[in-house]
């Protein structure tokens, strides 16, 4: 399959919508990756298979992940109140309806607890108008907006530490009542500042610790060294290159490392991540996770009316912890800059996908790689 892949890839890449990509199809034991084209339109650096991709929010897998493994070690539990790591949080009441002024709140029905940040069911994310525009021109939306929070954009990124992000968010009010409505994005950064606490080290280091170092993905951080970063893609959305951030940001951790989408990785360490989950749990031989807590990430949780509201952004999948999940068993997540990842389980398969053209998600370009992948496309 991947010769059809690599034309498909190709025939993209020769229409000029794309400056390059790398894709990696994986059966079993069997992995063929394609790297085709160039980083950047105009540009004479070839892509490589080891070329580092900002994944933005394929990043929300990873930390789901790692909160499992702190569940298993007792260090957390899936069904405590988030305020129990941030005491920030704990006086937040919910707004009576997504438009109201800040003060038109009322009391939550019940705490917020790990589990609604890894189901994305706290009750605050990105909003959906009645136009389908997302984030509307809404009270909380200016105010967080005001805060500084930067929760949609990965770039520019805040300037906010974690302990001030999070002191600022506690002063908001919830959107929807804990568990009522999914909605994307805010759970796993607010997580991302709970793991840290409830481990006692920085949120990298603590990535790099349970899942970086154990299986292998020796460029994957939110941080790497320079040589690493020199080659790094351009980003374009709808054929432009937005404003980006100097690269040497990429060379020194983060003020706030982005549990949403603050990763940058490789097709292959990706690869044994993605493998990690699709093997229950263990790598070479060494159980990191249980199986249990692999069935747990990947099973959906919303119910009907929840997959429904979360509109565009499930497009009709369930949602797992930290990634989507679909009738069929597949599960996985894209990101935001252009890149794609799933598993299939049925057929021991894992599809990656990485560019740095956010219209990858949205021109019929991911469509097409899946049928192709799935042998639904000659």
């Amino acid at each position: 399959m991947s010769s059809e892949l690599r034309q498909a890839m190709a025939a993209r890449v020769e229409r000029g919508e794309f400056p390059g990509l790398v894709g990696l199809v994986a059966r079993g034991d069997d992995v063929q990756v394609d790297a085709l084209g160039v980083t950047e339109f105009g540009g004479d650096v070839p892509m490589r298979r080891d070329t580092v991709f900002r994944i933005t929010s394929m990043t929300k897998p990873v930390l789901a992940a790692v909160t499992m493994m702190l569940a298993e070690d007792d260090v957390l539990d899936l069904e405590q109140p988030v305020a129990a790591f941030l005491p920030e949080l704990a006086g937040q009441r919910v707004l009576v309806r997504p438009d109201a002024p800040l003060d038109e709140t009322v009391e939550p029905v019940r705490p917020v607890t790990i589990e609604d940040l890894l189901t994305f069911t706290l009750g605050f994310g990105n909003l959906i108008g009645s136009g389908g525009e997302v984030d509307p021109d809404y009270p909380i939306v200016r105010a967080w907006r005001d805060a500084g929070l930067r929760l949609a954009e990965p770039e520019p990124r805040t300037t906010l530490g974690p302990d001030e992000w999070i002191e600022r968010f506690g002063a908001l009010p919830l959107i929807h009542q804990p568990g009522e409505k999914w909605m994307y994005n805010t759970g796993t950064l607010v997580l991302g500042v709970l793991l840290a606490r409830a481990a006692g080290r920085p949120l990298g280091d603590l990535l790099h610790e349970r899942v970086f170092a154990p299986l292998g993905m020796t460029s994957t951080g939110f941080w790497l060294p320079a040589e690493r970063i020199a080659d790094r893609p351009t980003h374009y959305l709808n054929g432009e290159a937005p404003p980006g951030e100097p690269a040497d940001v990429w060379t020194r951790p983060p003020v706030f490392p982005s549990g949403s989408a603050g990763l940058l990785s490789t097709a292959d360490d990706y690869l044994a991540f993605a493998r990690l989950l699709l093997r229950g749990g263990v790598h070479g031989g060494t159980r990191l996770m249980s199986e249990k807590s692999v069935a747990a990430m990947t099973t959906n949780h919303l119910s009907d009316a929840q997959i429904e509201g979360g509109g565009f952004f499930l497009s009709g999948s369930g949602w797992g912890y930290g990634l989507a999940v679909t009738e069929t068993g597949r599960y996985g997540w894209s990101g935001g800059f252009g890149t794609d990842w799933f598993n299939d389980p049925r057929q021991d398969l894992t599809f990656i996908v990485l560019s740095q053209v956010s219209d990858l998600l949205w021109n019929g370009t991911l469509a097409e790689f899946i049928e192709v992948v799935e042998g639904k496309r000659e």
